[in-house]
Parts: structure tokens; C-alpha cells; sequence
């Protein structure tokens, strides 16, 4: 079983259908997944990129704010990092001693905090780079010059698509004409977003929190065998989908997802 793929938006690229967030490789404080967990080792990480590289996963998912995740996957993807799109973000800063996110939309920070990004991820350049909001979205989009910088860069050869992670519809509205890419909350139990979705219309689209970060349980789903092929069917049936992101450090759990998610586009 190899995943198929779709194209990101008007970017250019391919993308499979599922991708794999790595906050659980970075950072296990202040998160809101059912059950603890611990930060996988070095070699069972690989071995999750591994398997993930097996089942057709092309989409790595991180961000400054998933404490350590940069930087491990610098290290380990290596020689490596051209099997892989790479998406990381600007804006949020996760501050491990106070347990809080900071954020910082300015200008000087979304440029350095992109050359950061680079240098951890040992990588000349990034796939796709999207704003991590506040949730304030409009402001960030109207008065920081946030996309803008990222426009720059984009220009200037250090990143391939650009693009925002909003909280809002009107925010992902605000964003659109200045975005490649928008990254949006949508799954069975929180539709606002599906109007962004289908008026998108060669924005590129990845779902976050599509399996609702691991609390499936009690979610009024179609009648189906499999709760997150019955979640992975009714996200993957919208065409303007492009990539729907899982966080699981699990094994088992990842090839679980795919197959789920190949039976779901059957």
C-alpha cells in the first residue's frame, strides 16, 4: 500500500494524502492529547519516518513551537531531507520554562525566525512556511506585513509556498489572496471551516486536527466499521483537501491511519 497523493493548491507540488505532525517529537508539556507520552528516542523516530517513507507519507509537519522537533528532524533526516516537503511555521515561540507560547508577527522576527528553520532543519530550503496564529487573525494578515516578509523569501529562493494556520473563517478569508497554502481545522465535529475549503479553489489545503487530536471517542460519525476511516472518508471526499496531518509518534497508529486513509478514497 503506497498513499496516493494530490496536488498542493497551484504550488506545483504533490503531496500524500496524509502527513505526519511532529509536535510529539518535540514537546510533551502544555499539549492537549488525551493521554501522556514521552518523547520517542532517536531510533524509534527514525523508524516512525521510516514507516511513514514506506506507507507514501511525503509531508513532515513542524514549527518552532513544537520545542525540539526542527531540530531533531534536522539531524535525523540527514542526507535524507530530499525524500520529504518540509512545513514549518512563523509567530508562535513555545517558552518550555513558563510552559506558554509567546508570539512575535513582525517582520524581523518571521525573517529570522525562517533562517532559524533553516539551520535546524539543515536544509537550504523550506517547502512551505505558514503563519502560526494568535487568533487574531485579520490583524496579523492587515497590520504586521507577516505574508509579506514570507513573499520575500519566497522570492528569494528559502521558500517554496507560503502561506497561514488560522483560527477563524474570516481570518482564513483574510488570508487566502496572499496565501499558497492554508492550514485548516476542520473534522466531523467542527465543520466551520468546509466553506474556506470549497471556495478555495487552487489554494492548497492541509487539515489539522482532522482526527481531533486523538478524542474520537463520543464523535457522531457515519456508520462505519472504523471510526477514523469514517473521519478520514468524510475529509478526503472534499477535493480541495490536499493533506490531512496526523501527530502520532505510534507506530501502529500511523499504519492504521493509512490504510484507513486508503480505504477512505475507495
Amino acid at each position: 500500500m503506497v498513499l496516493a497523493t494530490r496536488p498542493l493548491g497551484t504550488t506545483g507540488m504533490q503531496v500524500s494524502v496524509l502527513g505526519l505532525g511532529t509536535v510529539k517529537l518535540g514537546r510533551n508539556t502544555s499539549v492537549k492529547y488525551p493521554r501522556p507520552f514521552e518523547l520517542p528516542t532517536d531510533d524509534d523516530a527514525r523508524r516512525l519516518l521510516d514507516l511513514a517513507s514506506e506507507v507514501g507519507i511525503n509531508l513532515l509537519d513542524t514549527a518552532p513551537a513544537y520545542g525540539v522537533s526542527e531540530v531533531r528532524l534536522g539531524a535525523l533526516l540527514n542526507a535524507r531531507r530530499d525524500r520529504w516537503l518540509l512545513s514549518t511555521k512563523v509567530g508562535e515561540e513555545f517558552d518550555p520554562s513558563t510552559g506558554f507560547s509567546r508570539f512575535d508577527f513582525t517582520p524581523e522576527h518571521t525573517r529570522a525566525s525562517v533562517e532559524r528553520s533553516l539551520q535546524r532543519l539543515r536544509t537550504d530550503r523550506l517547502d512551505i512556511v505558514l503563519v502560526h496564529s494568535d487568533g487574531d487573525d485579520e490583524r496579523i494578515v492587515r497590520e504586521y506585513g507577516t505574508l509579506q516578509v514570507l513573499a520575500n523569501l519566497k522570492h528569494e529562493g528559502k521558500v517554496r509556498a507560503i502561506g497561514f494556520s488560522p483560527k477563524t473563517p474570516e481570518g482564513a478569508l483574510a488570508a487566502m489572496p496572499l496565501s499558497d497554502v492554508l492550514m485548516l481545522t476542520l473534522n466531523p465535529a467542527d465543520r466551520a471551516m468546509l466553506p474556506i475549503v470549497r471556495a478555495a479553489r487552487g489554494t492548497g489545503i492541509l487539515v489539522k486536527k482532522g482526527l481531533l487530536s486523538g478524542h474520537l471517542e463520543g464523535v457522531q460519525l457515519p456508520a462505519a466499521a472504523d471510526r477514523v476511516e469514517a473521519c478520514l472518508r468524510f475529509l478526503l471526499a472534499e477535493t480541495g483537501v490536499s493533506s490531512v496531518v496526523v501527530g502520532t509518534i505510534d507506530p501502529a497508529h500511523l499504519q492504521h491511519d493509512a490504510r484507513a486513509a486508503a480505504a477512505a478514497l475507495t
